[in-house]
């Protein structure tokens, strides 16, 4: 962030915080994260200010939208960020952005899938990835807080999710035979309609923080929707997801365990089945995903070897749905 984007935040900021250190934070392929410092009557503040990067995609949600969402799963007693102060006026930094309290934990999905230890062993971790999960599925969409989030299409979840993919590929311009392989194979085992509720949409490893003794946050929720509860489940699950370990539930731990305390958090059956289905759509959805990244760069929009090698990813995930569905 540039001295005139600093001195906006400065002058923004409630006359009694003084910036007394500011760092870009690693990660953030579609938005960026701000380590933040200030000091107020002498009393330091650890923040996290939250802001788009040049290019977004089209899916993310605006910060406001975001910012929202934080409140409602902050209240609902989800472990997230404590959402602070939202900004959407474009003279302050030059984009829409909120600030947060910054988490103790660390988020490295490759440290968090190799360690026997991180969240308190790994059967640990995994229950209380479940519980929090259907922690977040208790917010429905009565929620008047929510409203801007778009009504659930009155068809199966499942359907929807293919009739929404189908719609990405077919803008793209560029065939996907395999792709569109494992739609028809959706559409053809979608399960029953389900009730609705809040879907985090990215709940995987990377994407919530841990220290030692368990999970201290759940992050990035620019894609949360309505949706059935099994799409958070397979997002977990997915081969793509666990970063090369054999554990099924993100790499951490065993799937039976992930199940059992999201049951026992919900008082819900987890289907089995339909958590089998959302897998597959989660790889077909993260290779979609990994196509609009990678003509990111390639348009000239936004050059960058991550989002360039991002669409190297296609060919794995391709080779995971042929398997998942032979």
């Amino acid at each position: 962030m540039d001295d005139a984007r600093r001195a906006g935040l400065a002058a923004w900021l409630p006359d009694s915080f003084s910036i007394v250190g500011m760092a870009l934070m690693s990660g953030g392929a579609i938005q960026q994260n701000w380590q933040l410092d200030v000091v107020a009557d002498g009393t330091p503040h650890a923040w996290v200010l939250r802001t788009d990067q040049p290019a977004t995609l089209s899916h993310s949600r605006p910060r406001a939208h975001e910012f929202a969402l934080l409140q409602e799963a902050f209240a609902a007693g989800v472990a997230v960020p404590e959402p602070l102060m939202l900004c959407t006026d474009l003279c302050v930094i030059g984009t829409p952005f909120f600030i947060m309290r910054r988490l103790d934990g660390i988020a490295a999905a490759h440290r968090i899938v190799r360690s026997e230890s991180l969240g308190g062993g790994r059967l640990a971790l995994v229950a209380e990835l479940g519980r929090a999960l259907a922690r977040i599925h208790t917010i429905r969409p009565a929620s008047a807080a929510l409203a801007f989030l778009s009504p659930h299409p009155n068809m199966p979840a499942g359907m929807r999710f293919v009739t929404e993919m189908r719609a990405h590929l077919d803008v793209a311009g560029v065939a996907q035979p395999i792709l569109e392989w494992g739609l028809r194979h959706l559409e053809r085992h979608a399960p029953a309609s389900a009730e609705i509720v809040l879907c985090h949409n990215d709940f995987r490893t990377g994407n919530y923080m841990v220290d030692q003794t368990g999970l201290t946050g759940v992050l990035d929720w620019e894609f949360a929707g309505w949706g059935d509860k099994h799409e958070d489940l397979g997002w977990l699950c997915a081969r793509c997801w666990r970063f090369g370990s054999p554990h099924e539930a993100g790499g951490v731990g065993p799937r039976a365990a992930l199940y059992a305390a999201y049951e026992d958090a919900s008082g819900q059956r987890v289907d089995d089945d339909a958590v089998r289905f959302w897998e597959i759509a989660a790889t077909i959805r993260w290779a979609v995903i990994a196509l609009s990244q990678a003509r990111r760069h390639m348009s000239g929009t936004e050059p960058s070897l991550e989002l360039a090698l991002t669409g190297h990813i296609v060919p794995e995930l391709e080779r995971d749905i042929m398997l998942a569905t032979s």
